[in-house]
């Protein structure tokens, strides 16, 4: 089994209405998001999948939260914009593009510093 990654980030204010602590108020963090795909075979070029369409549907999946208030961007208007949050939305916006391809969306990691993150995975 091959397991391919790409990573990009974003730039986003927001805060967290229920929780009791610093990250109530209005904060930003540099996220770091890394999605990782499995394949069983390589196709006759050798690759499991062109890393710039995954760096793709990536960057198009980001580019709706750089530079914003997470909690003004759908979902998080209504929901928590945790890192547990973002994780789940952003691997429900790349399942689409993998869903008839050779590969599967294995996983979408979140970090909101170098050493706090969460990877989600149905």
């Amino acid at each position: 089994m091959y397991q391919l990654f790409v990573e990009e980030h974003f730039d986003a204010a927001h805060y967290l209405r229920s929780y009791h602590g610093k990250c109530e108020n209005l904060h930003g963090h540099r996220f770091k998001v890394v999605a990782r795909l499995e394949a069983a075979k390589l196709d006759e070029n050798g690759l499991a999948y062109d890393f710039a369409k995954v760096k793709q549907h990536l960057r198009n999946a980001l580019a709706q939260f750089d530079h914003a208030c997470l909690n003004d961007v759908p979902p998080f208007d209504k929901i928590e914009p945790s890192c547990e949050n973002l994780a789940t939305t952003i691997y429900d916006a790349l399942q689409p593009y993998f869903s008839q391809s050779p590969v599967k969306l294995a996983c979408v990691e979140v970090w909101e510093s170098p050493t706090s993150g969460v990877a989600y995975s149905p």
